[in-house]
């Protein structure tokens, strides 16, 4: 059995995701056969990957990038159990990358010894082929309405005999508190796996922050195994789009003598909106998510982005102004680009008896096309072209064009259309299409003509891979420079020491579950 190790947060976003990738990234360098792994992952940001059967299914987008960390091709197994959140009540469940249930808080429970005991096979399937397995857990450990259950932090690690170390943003204050906190709920069984605390996004001089590296050693017996420097340039693949701030990424300035500003609309229940990381990679680019209409009015290039819930995503544009604005937007001739969800949004209707139940109804109208439904997922990898450019690219989506036939954005290699245009107005169902370089160079020089700014250029060397590849570099750097390594080593090869010292109060007692589930039972972690 290889050795492994378990990333655990204080919160979610506390820095699982990039910390899982750097250790990655680091081990893959030394020459290690590593994979990463999360047993449960809650997101709409995924990605399809195509398994041993030559079926497409899909994994959580941090899995897929924590993969290329490892300079593996992305597995399903590394993410066995996805949740899509649909509603703030439920959620899609993906097991193993095919769409099997919906679930509740109500009627999770029942679902969740079969998702627990595939995750673990996963686990251990993994652990035969590989020398490491790095697992990102989920929220965090110390949820004690959820721990009966779990089988993603303390669950997943007593299973497989792995320890934890616990991973905190000082960014967000209080992280002193809640790493001692994390470990003083967990009960004397769990504690005994937690092994030691990495702070990340410091700021400032370390030396004023030893007082406390040493303090929390002290009251719970456990090293700070590190701080991780704030660091800009760690924003790609995030695996929540409140992860992002107002402004995507670092915007590298002009190539030309003009910016191109784009508004990417933030939608409740946004999807995928790592679609527009390769937008936000071109100099002279500033990509900036958001709510507003003034933002709209703005903005060069308006874009609509992928919906886990299409239908109710298009009456809050409606509901907030959204809507009107992105109509005076286009109306001027401006661009405006659909993508998956946001595409359906664009159509004359949209006719859905799977995600909302609610029938035909209007969509904004401003592409020749009528959208429906249909209850088998679409899941694949495509390759085609657009704007004279090879382009590939990958869909996740129920709904498919039912009628009109107009020109469209892109071409299947065989010729089939996808997506439409329609003046400045154009969509597809297409997610990753703008990594492809030479169709986004392409894509965006036609944007900027349409909005009129005609001093921005285009960089000639862009290269997203390239990118992402750096920023994946820069993430094993940060572990290999500010980790102590030789002891994260000594865990993922020996795991957990032997002898570290309870901390009280530990875990309360359980309480008892509400008949119907109640908010106690159900996903909601990511």
């Amino acid at each position: 059995m290889s050795g492994g190790l378990l990333v655990a947060g204080t919160t979610s976003d506390a820095g699982k995701s990039v910390l899982t990738a750097g250790i990655c990234r680091w081990l893959h360098r030394r020459g290690v056969k590593v994979a990463p792994f999360k047993a449960q992952n809650m997101s709409n940001n995924s990605v399809v990957v195509v398994g041993p059967d030559g079926r497409g299914g899909e994994i959580g987008r941090a899995q897929a990038m924590q993969a290329a960390a490892c300079g593996v091709a992305p597995d399903i197994r590394f993410n066995p159990v996805l949740l899509k959140p649909g509603s703030d009540r439920s959620s899609q469940v993906v097991l193993l990358g095919e769409a099997v249930d919906t679930v509740t808080a109500a009627n999770y429970r029942s679902l969740r010894p079969r998702l627990a005991e595939t995750a673990y096979a996963a686990l251990a399937e993994l652990r035969t082929e590989y020398d490491a397995v790095i697992c990102e857990g989920a929220g965090s450990p110390a949820e004690i309405n959820l721990r009966s259950g779990d089988f993603v932090n303390m669950g997943l690690a007593r299973h497989a005999g792995l320890p934890a170390i616990v991973v905190g943003d000082i960014d967000r204050g209080g992280v002193f508190a809640a790493l001692f906190g994390t470990v003083a709920l967990l009960s004397p069984e769990d504690q005994a796996l937690v092994n030691g605390f990495v702070i990340n996004k410091f700021r400032g001089d370390p030396g004023l922050l030893r007082p406390g590296l040493d303090m929390i050693t002290a009251v719970t017996g456990r090293p700070v195994h590190g701080v991780l420097p704030f660091h800009l340039d760690v924003w790609l693949d995030a695996e929540d789009s409140l992860a992002y701030g107002r402004t995507l990424g670092r915007p590298g300035p002009p190539h030309g003598t003009a910016w191109l500003r784009v508004a990417v609309i933030r939608l409740p229940r946004i999807s995928n909106a790592t679609d527009a990381e390769a937008l936000a990679a071109e100099p002279g680019v500033q990509v900036r998510l958001t709510i507003e209409p003034a933002d709209i009015a703005d903005a060069d290039l308006v874009v609509i982005p992928g919906s886990k819930a299409t239908v109710h995503d298009l009456d809050w544009l409606r509901e907030t102004g959204l809507a009107d604005a992105i109509r005076v937007h286009a109306a001027a001739g401006k661009p405006l680009l659909g993508l998956c969800g946001g595409f359906q949004m664009l159509a004359r209707t949209i006719t859905d008896e799977v995600e909302s139940g609610r029938g035909t109804v209007p969509g904004l109208g401003m592409l020749p096309v009528d959208i429906a439904f249909g209850a088998r997922k679409t899941l694949a990898r495509s390759t085609g072209s657009g704007c004279g450019a090879p382009v590939r690219g990958y869909e996740i989506h129920h709904g498919y064009v039912s009628s009109g036939a107009p020109e469209p954005l892109l071409r299947y290699d065989d010729g089939r259309p996808e997506g439409a245009v329609r003046g400045a107005v154009s969509g597809t169902h297409w997610h990753g299409a703008f990594e492809s370089d030479e169709f986004r160079r392409r894509y965006l020089t036609e944007a900027a003509r349409l909005a009129g700014r005609h001093g921005f250029a285009v960089a000639p060397d862009t290269r997203f891979a390239e990118v992402r590849e750096r920023a994946l570099d820069v993430l094993g750097d940060l572990v290999e420079e500010h980790l102590d390594t030789d002891a994260l080593w000594r865990l993922v090869e020996h795991g957990p020491a032997p002898g570290l010292p309870f901390v009280p109060p530990g875990a309360p007692l359980t309480p008892p579950i509400p008949p119907d589930g109640g908010p106690s039972g159900g996903p909601s972690r990511r």
